[in-house]
């Protein structure tokens, strides 16, 4: 899995390629935590999911975890370029009902304000 993440305002953006499973999520975790806790002030997080094909309760869980910090700071999470699969995974899980969908990252980066 490779990851990219920058920081933009308030908000971090992660691009995620790869597969998002045991054995890939700690990395995702580790790589997203590292941000947070260097940038208190960070609040919205952005996922950038064009890369992932496949997901598994290992990545889901990562995700939802950083939703709950994210949450805790007053902020929201978003995912943009969702695969019909993973939108799929993500539909059978709950998860859209707590993280905004996006079609790209700019219209992301527009409803954070960031652009």
């Amino acid at each position: 899995m490779e990851l990219h993440i920058k920081k933009k305002k308030d908000t971090l953006i992660v691009q995620i390629k790869g597969e998002l499973d045991l054995h890939t999520a700690d990395d995702l975790r580790q790589g997203i935590d590292q941000y947070l806790q260097k940038y208190p002030s960070l609040k919205n997080l952005i996922l950038d999911l064009k890369g992932i094909e496949f997901i598994d309760s290992s990545g889901l869980g990562v995700i939802l975890g950083r939703y709950k910090t994210i949450k805790q700071r007053g902020g929201n999470l978003a995912a943009v370029a969702v695969s019909p699969r993973v939108r799929r995974i993500f539909e059978l899980s709950g998860m859209l009902k707590i993280i905004r969908i996006y079609e790209n990252k700019a219209e992301a980066e527009t409803a954070f304000d960031l652009l």
